[in-house]
C-alpha cells in the first residue's frame, strides 16, 4: 500500500469511527501514525495492537490493566475506558486490573509490577500513565524516568511477548507551562523515547490540552487541573478510545492478508533505550532481610504517629527502625537494589553500603512528608554486576532539618533480578 493510500484509508476510518472531532490523520513512517493537529501530533499509533482485538473480538476474553499513579487509581479516565471496552465489545468477557496507587513513580511501577498486574494473569493490554508523578513527585532524572517505564515495558514483553501497550501522558500546570513555551517535559520526553524504541503507542494528553487552551476551546479550570475532573477525564478517555478504535479498524483490515486470528509476538529490540532498566524487578520477601539489630517487623500503632496515613497501607507489615543506628541487612540476586517505604513527618536517613563498598546516604523524608506517610522508592544502587549480592542498611544519627525524628519504615526491598531467577 502507498503512503498515500494508507492515509486516504486512515482518514475513512476516522470518518466512519470518530466519537469525537478528530482532524485529518497523517502517516509518518518513521514515528508510526499520528492523528495530527497543530503540527503537533497527539496521538500515535506505533506497531500494531492486534493481538489486544484478537483476545477481544476472537477470544471473548481479555484482560486490561491500567498501571499508574492517583489519576490511574481515582475514579477517572480508566473507567471511561473501561465502559467503552464493555459497551462496543458486549458479547466479550473483560478482566479489569486498577493497578493505580497514588503518588507512585515509574520505578515504583516497575517494583510492583508483578504483585499488582502480572500476579493477576497473562495481560492483554496494559495502559501505563507516570509523566505527573515522575515529574511533581519523583522528581526523577532523565536516566531515572527511562529506567522505570523501560522496565515496565520490557518485563510486561518478557513476561508476555503478545501484550500491547498504550502510554498515557497527563499534565500538571508546571508541565503545561513548559508545552505552551515551545518545550517538553523531561518525564513525558523520556518516557516517548521509551515508546518509539518499543514500538508503544501513545496518548499526548498534555499536548491536547495545550492546543485547546490556546485554541480557546478549553480552560486548565474546566480540564479539572492535575487530578481531571469529568471534562478532563473524559477528554483522556476519548483519546485512548479514538486510539483503539482506529488502530483496531486498521489492523483488522491488514489482518484479512495477515492471519488477524494468530497473534504475533511484538519484536523486543535487543539493546535497551539505557542500561539498566528495571526490567525484572520484583519486591523481596520481608524474611530477605537478616543481622536485624533494632528493627521490627510488624503493623506501626499508626494512632500514635502524627501525620496522615492513607488507609491502604495501615494493614501491611514494614520494617520499622527510629533510632540512629539500628542496622539489617538484605542479601539479593541482580543488578539494582531498592526500597518501598513510607516517609512521614519523622522521617530520617538511611547510611548503606553494598558488598562492603563505601558507605552512602539517603534522605527518606520528602516534600510531602510534613504532612502525611508518603509512599516512595528509593534505589541504593543500580548498574551492579550480575550475581549475589549484600546490602547493609543503618539509620544516620542526621536526619533532614525538616524531619523530626530518623524513622524509617520499609514496605518492601526490591531488586532488579535475572529473569528466571524471580
Amino acid at each position: 500500500m502507498t503512503s498515500a493510500a494508507r492515509t486516504l484509508t486512515l482518514a475513512l476510518i476516522l470518518t466512519t469511527f470518530s466519537h469525537s472531532p478528530i482532524p485529518a490523520a497523517h502517516y509518518s513512517p518513521a514515528d508510526g501514525i499520528g492523528l495530527q493537529q497543530d503540527d503537533q501530533t497527539n496521538v500515535h499509533i506505533r506497531g500494531s495492537l492486534l493481538n489486544s482485538l484478537n483476545a477481544i473480538q476472537e477470544k471473548k476474553q481479555a484482560h486490561v490493566a491500567f498501571l499508574g499513579g492517583s489519576i490511574t487509581e481515582m475514579n477517572g479516565y480508566r473507567p471511561m475506558v473501561e465502559k467503552w471496552l464493555s459497551d462496543r465489545f458486549p458479547a466479550t468477557q473483560f478482566q479489569f486490573t486498577n493497578a493505580g496507587i497514588a503518588s507512585t513513580c515509574s520505578n515504583t511501577g516497575a517494583f510492583r509490577l508483578r504483585r499488582d498486574v502480572l500476579s493477576q494473569g497473562p495481560v492483554d493490554l496494559l495502559l501505563v500513565e507516570f509523566a505527573v508523578n515522575d515529574d511533581q513527585d519523583a522528581h526523577h532524572s532523565a536516566d531515572r524516568c527511562v529506567a522505570g517505564m523501560e522496565g515496565i515495558v520490557r518485563h510486561l514483553r518478557h513476561y508476555n511477548p503478545n501484550a500491547d501497550i498504550v502510554m498515557v501522558h497527563f499534565v500538571n500546570p508546571e508541565m503545561l507551562e513548559l508545552i505552551q513555551a515551545g518545550k517538553e517535559p523531561l518525564s513525558s520526553a523520556e518516557h516517548e523515547r521509551v515508546a518509539k524504541h518499543y514500538q508503544v503507542s501513545s496518548v499526548y494528553l498534555s499536548r491536547e490540552v495545550a492546543r485547546q487552551i490556546k485554541d480557546g476551546k478549553l480552560t486548565w479550570d474546566q480540564f479539572g487541573g492535575t487530578h481531571p475532573g469529568p471534562r478532563g477525564n473524559q477528554l483522556a478517555a476519548d483519546m485512548v478510545t479514538e486510539l483503539l478504535a482506529t488502530a483496531w479498524k486498521l489492523d483488522g483490515d491488514r489482518g484479512k492478508t495477515a492471519n488477524c486470528l494468530n497473534p504475533s509476538p511484538h519484536e523486543m529490540p535487543s539493546q535497551p533505550v539505557s542500561e539498566p532498566s528495571l526490567d525484572a524487578a520484583d519486591f523481596l520477601p520481608h524474611n530477605a532481610a537478616s543481622n536485624v539489630n533494632g528493627w521490627t517487623l510488624g503493623i506501626p500503632d499508626w494512632n500514635a504517629l502524627e501525620g496522615s496515613k492513607r488507609e491502604r497501607f495501615t494493614s501491611e507489615q514494614l520494617w520499622t527502625a527510629e533510632k540512629p543506628g539500628a542496622e539489617l541487612k538484605v542479601v539479593f540476586e541482580g543488578n539494582a537494589v531498592g526500597a518501598y517505604l513510607l516517609a512521614g513527618p519523622d522521617a530520617g536517613m538511611l547510611e548503606f553500603r553494598i558488598d562492603d563498598s563505601e558507605w552512602k546516604s539517603v534522605d527518606l523524608y520528602h516534600q510531602y512528608s510534613a504532612g502525611l506517610h508518603y509512599p516512595r522508592s528509593v534505589i541504593f544502587a543500580d548498574g551492579l554486576s550480575p550475581g549475589p549480592h549484600v546490602l547493609e542498611l543503618r539509620v544516620s544519627a542526621s536526619s533532614n532539618a525538616q524531619s523530626k525524628g530518623h524513622a524509617a519504615r520499609i514496605l518492601a526491598f526490591a531488586a532488579n533480578a535475572p529473569h528466571g531467577s524471580n
